[in-house]
Formats: C-alpha cells, sequence, structure tokens
C-alpha cells in the first residue's frame, strides 16, 4: 500500500465517508498477503519509501501474472523486473495497460505519474552500447520512482574526451549510476570529476578474462575515487533504487 493511499484511507474514516469496519478490510493484508505462490509485501513502501518489486527471473509468466493482479489490486501499480517478452505476454493478457520496457527487460502496470521535468536529477553513464540493458534497467527504474533522469550513453574510457564532453551534466547532477565492463574503469574516472555520490554498476560485457563482470567489480571496489559505492554485477534495479533514495533525501 503506498503511502498516499493510507492517508486517503485515514482521512476518510475521520471524516465519517468510510466506516471503521470497511478500512479495516482495506488494512486486513497488511503487512502482507499470500497467495499461495508468494507472499506479497504491501506494507514495504510504507517502511522503505520503495514499494515491493517483482523479481521475474525464474518465475514463469503465470507466476507473474498472478502476482501483478494482486499488486495493482492493492497498491494500483507494480513494477517487474527482468522480464521475459512472455511474461510481458501473459501480463498484458489480464492488464492490457502493463508496458514493457524491452532494452530494460523491465515491465510496469498501473498508473506512474511522469518524473518532473526539472530540478534534482540522476545522470545516467553507459561505458558502451553493450551496457544499454543494464544502463536503461537503472534509467527506467528511477523514472518509474518518480526521479528525473539524464542519460549519456557510451562514453568509456577509451575514448576519454566523449565523458569530458558531459562534465557539466555530471557537475548538475545530485547523484550519478555509472555503468561499465570489461575493465570497470569508467566509474573511478566520473569519481574524480565530482562531488555528488556514484554509485558504480559492472556489468557481465567483457572478453575471457573480465569473467562475467567479476574484473570489473572488483575494479570498482578497489576505486582510489572516494564517494563511489558498487553494487552487484549487471544490477541496474539496486543502482537505480539507492540513487533514488539519495536524491529523495537531498531534495
Amino acid at each position: 500500500m503506498q503511502p498516499d493511499r493510507l492517508r486517503s484511507i485515514l482521512s476518510q474514516v475521520a471524516d465519517q465517508s468510510l466506516s471503521i469496519e470497511d478500512a479495516l478490510a482495506e488494512l486486513r493484508n497488511l503487512p502482507y498477503e499470500d497467495i499461495g505462490i508468494a507472499l506479497l509485501d504491501h506494507h514495504r513502501a510504507l517502511r522503505t519509501g520503495v514499494p515491493e518489486v517483482v523479481f521475474g527471473q525464474g518465475k514463469t509468466p503465470q507466476q507473474i501474472a498472478a502476482i501483478v493482479e494482486r499488486f495493482v489490486a492493492r497498491a494500483g501499480q507494480v513494477i517487474v523486473t527482468r522480464a521475459s517478452p512472455e511474461a510481458a505476454s501473459a501480463v498484458r493478457a489480464v492488464r492490457p495497460d502493463a508496458r514493457y520496457f524491452d532494452m530494460a527487460r523491465l515491465m510496469a502496470v498501473g498508473d506512474f505519474p511522469p518524473p518532473p521535468e526539472d530540478g534534482p536529477f540522476v545522470a545516467v553513464v553507459s561505458a558502451g552500447t553493450a551496457d544499454m540493458p543494464v544502463f536503461e534497467e537503472a534509467a527506467v527504474t528511477l523514472e518509474l520512482l518518480g526521479t528525473r533522469v539524464e542519460r549519456a550513453c557510451d562514453v568509456g574510457v577509451a575514448g576519454l574526451h566523449r565523458l569530458l564532453d558531459k562534465r557539466e551534466l555530471l557537475w548538475q547532477a545530485s547523484a550519478i549510476v555509472v555503468v561499465a565492463g570489461m575493465e570497470g574503469a569508467l566509474a573511478t574516472v566520473v569519481g574524480g570529476l565530482v562531488a555528488c555520490p556514484v554509485v558504480a554498476v559492472p556489468t557481465s560485457i567483457g572478453y575471457g578474462a573480465s569473467f562475467d563482470g567479476l574484473a570489473a567489480l572488483l575494479a570498482m571496489l578497489n576505486s582510489c575515487a572516494p564517494g563511489v559505492a558498487v553494487v552487484n554485477i549487471d544490477n541496474g534495479f539496486g543502482a537505480g533504487v539507492f540513487a533514488h533514495l539519495v536524491v529523495r533525501r537531498r531534495s
């Protein structure tokens, strides 16, 4: 349940337009709902400010569709990460309004107001085009959570002039998400240019010695630039949520 929905219920009880019994019926599934295949945490948005998000990988399309239906019924919206095209088709069969972001492998169902067009923003930066799925997962997550995003794609350290052309954008950002595979050096370079928090996302892109992102992960963890935090390999969603929370606290 979203905080706005809870406020609405409490206001209706206060002005006697909603009975206590009906309010209890609305609230009885807090903190979670057992639907057999999953325990849905409707209370998470109240605790953390970010609602539970469905991790689609490993779930069948039918399971995802059932979970989506219950979340939308309770909260009016839901996000699904690592969603396959088959899962998107199954959800659209019951929720035609579902939006599927194929590059991000992410699905959104329900009402998500657009982020503001000005004010604080997160710059999401990618080293190369091959990093785009993780890059877009971070960017779309931020936008669905209501945070303004500015994108800078394909500005890796092999052509440093491309990154320096974006320095004004980087200096204005309230937080930066840096997505890079190979040797993962971009996060350290960005961290040495800016005064805001940098969230580094190693990707599994690279040749054999990159060990599916382990080389980039270790390089980012060993960054000599202070102010760089690191999430797990390919975890664009986690980086997006972290940056959203940073900007929300600062704004």
